[in-house]
């Protein structure tokens, strides 16, 4: 069955959900005072949520710096994994970015993570370096992804 999503900035009143999200997600999950950080305080961040109903299903956020993004993190909630829900989420993220005039848009992923990488490439996003040891908590790689231009085409949209 269809579920019904809607996309909201995310907000204060949002963040045990998000937060139990990320302790699912990873291996080393931010904090609340460090998501509390990026709402009140970083001028450069957006940040939005993914609602089934009422509930946070997933979230994202970037940093918007001139002409480009840099997504920050993107994150699903383990029951609602395989519903296209992330690739939703970075549609909606490309889409904002555009919107605010953003001109390429930029982010890391871990090397091991075949899953997002794939996601990303579909969306049309291109491999253009690594960040060794970027992954302080397992010393893991960091692939460095680069849409751009990010031109307000969305693929799959």
């Amino acid at each position: 069955m269809p579920m019904e999503l809607t996309f909201a900035e995310m907000s204060s009143r949002h963040l045990d959900e998000v937060l139990a999200i990320e302790q699912a997600s990873f291996p080393t999950p931010w904090s609340r005072y460090a998501f509390t950080y990026e709402l009140m305080h970083n001028e450069f961040a957006v940040y939005i949520v993914v609602l089934a109903g009422e509930k946070v299903v997933g979230y994202a956020g970037m940093w918007l710096v001139l002409d480009e993004a840099h997504v920050t993190n993107v994150a699903v909630h383990p029951d609602y994994r395989r519903r296209r829900i992330g690739r939703k989420l970075m549609q909606e993220l490309m889409r904002r970015a555009v919107m605010l005039g953003a001109r390429r848009m930029t982010l890391e992923v871990r090397t091991s993570n075949h899953v997002a990488r794939r996601l990303y490439t579909s969306l049309g996003f291109v491999e253009r370096g690594r960040r060794r040891g970027y992954y302080t908590d397992t010393n893991e790689d960091a692939v460095i992804m680069w849409k751009d231009p990010l031109d307000g085409t969305v693929p799959g949209t």
